[in-house]
């Protein structure tokens, strides 16, 4: 059964990033440009406050980082299946909630796939992560019912669901020539999901699959973890994170945490968030900590300091050296060094949180001894992370990691999942 006359639309609604792909009947994916020739786009929203138009992606990151007035929206998957979601927020005069942010997003999508395909798609298999929510099956079953809805409002008459280690396990298999048992590692911005399967060329045309899939584990951390975690080791101490008062104690810390957080930064820009933050002043010995605080509080710099670890992040593990955080839109010459021993020493319990599910997952598959499994493939952008892969080796030794299409490669495998 496929989703319309046409083919099939798979959507990779991501934290970080976002991808679509169309499969006509009996045919290859193909991904849909997003912006310009580019297969993927930042999942961001930004409510321009001077021309009262929205943007998305790309255009929406660089509208807020050249100080334009107006609101930047990101990491909205990490608000399924939390009270937030429905929690209103005035946007240009207007009070909407964050699923209706999120269905303003699908909605562009949607444009933007009608534009390549000609006509508006009605259907849709979107992308879930293996746990919206670790531990609550109740709030797990209640995010992807959000997602649903706001699929549907936006014109989605049909909207299915696959989980996103099978959806790139789907795409990976169309390359193999043999059959072959895969551990598939989606590491994304919000989630790391992991699936063992049975994958080959002779089993890519059975139209019931669950047999061929083996066990499936997922946790609650990625990338903006990551993110979140360096941020807090080298630049909120810049601000003021652990130093101690005029009374012996620590700054509270929750400014921090937030300011840390992709998805909780814009609650700080509330007067109530920058009184509560302002009256922390007494709590410095250094006052110059606090007034840098102040500062990315009243400008709304916080995503522009999230991005500035994001990429730091990037090139430090690209380059595997020792490499700047630019804090210049904070104070002149402000700057915080991440060098590769950092990003060893940060992670790693998270890194080891990741790998554990990943074990687990071969565990369920009773795949953990040696030879068992034929390959790790790697999907997701936080996959490239080299501390990762590192300890993913070091749990899986002599099995090949494959890096497969990081941001492109479960919207197509979405695509076929619905033949």
């Amino acid at each position: 059964m496929t989703l319309t006359s046409h083919g099939t639309l798979g959507i990779d609604f991501g934290t970080s990033n976002s991808a679509m792909a169309w499969a006509p009947h009996g045919s290859a994916a193909q991904p849909l440009p997003l912006e310009g020739n580019a297969v993927s786009m930042p999942t961001a929203v930004f409510f321009n406050a001077e021309d009262h138009l929205t943007h998305f992606g790309r255009d929406a990151v660089s509208q807020y980082l050249a100080s334009t007035e107006g609101r930047l929206m990101r990491s909205l998957k990490s608000l399924l299946g939390s009270s937030l979601l429905q929690e209103k927020t005035e946007i240009n005069h207007r009070t909407i909630s964050f699923q209706d942010i999120i269905a303003i997003f699908l909605a562009e999508l949607r444009q933007r796939a009608a534009r390549s395909l000609g006509h508006l798609p009605t259907g849709v298999v979107l992308g879930r992560p293996v746990h919206f929510v670790d531990d609550d099956p109740q709030r797990d079953a209640q995010a992807e019912q959000s997602l649903r809805e706001a699929a549907q409002v936006v014109g989605f008459a049909e909207v299915r669901f696959q989980l996103e280690p099978i959806a790139a396990a789907l795409d990976y298999e169309r390359r193999l020539t043999r059959e072959a048992r895969v551990l598939v590692a989606d590491i994304g911005g919000g989630t790391s999901d992991f699936t063992v399967v049975r994958l080959g060329p002779e089993r890519a045309g059975k139209p019931d699959r669950n047999a061929d899939v083996l066990a499936t584990t997922g946790v609650h951390v990625g990338g903006t973890d990551f993110d979140q975690k360096l941020s807090l080791e080298r630049v909120m101490p810049l601000l003021g994170h652990r130093h101690i008062g005029p009374q012996g104690r620590e700054v509270p810390s929750r400014v921090f945490f937030d300011l840390s957080t992709w998805h909780l930064i814009q609650w700080l820009y509330l007067p109530r968030a920058l009184a509560q933050a302002q009256a922390l002043r007494v709590n410095f010995s250094d006052t110059r900590l606090h007034e840098r605080l102040m500062r990315v509080l009243d400008q709304r710099d916080g995503h522009r300091l999230a991005h500035e670890v994001e990429l730091a992040k990037i090139r430090c593990s690209e380059t595997q050296a020792t490499t700047v955080v630019d804090l210049q839109a904070v104070e002149a010459g402000l700057k915080a060094e991440l060098s590769t021993a950092d990003m060893q020493q940060y992670l790693d319990a998270l890194l080891q949180r990741t790998v554990t599910c990943a074990v687990e997952c071969a565990l369920r598959a009773n795949l953990r001894s040696e030879g068992a499994l034929d390959a790790i493939y790697l999907t997701g952008g936080s996959s490239a992370l080299k501390p990762f892969q590192q300890a993913l080796q070091a749990a899986f030794p002599g099995v090949p990691l494959v890096q497969g299409d990081l941001f492109g490669g479960v919207a197509s495998g979405l695509a076929y999942s619905a033949g």
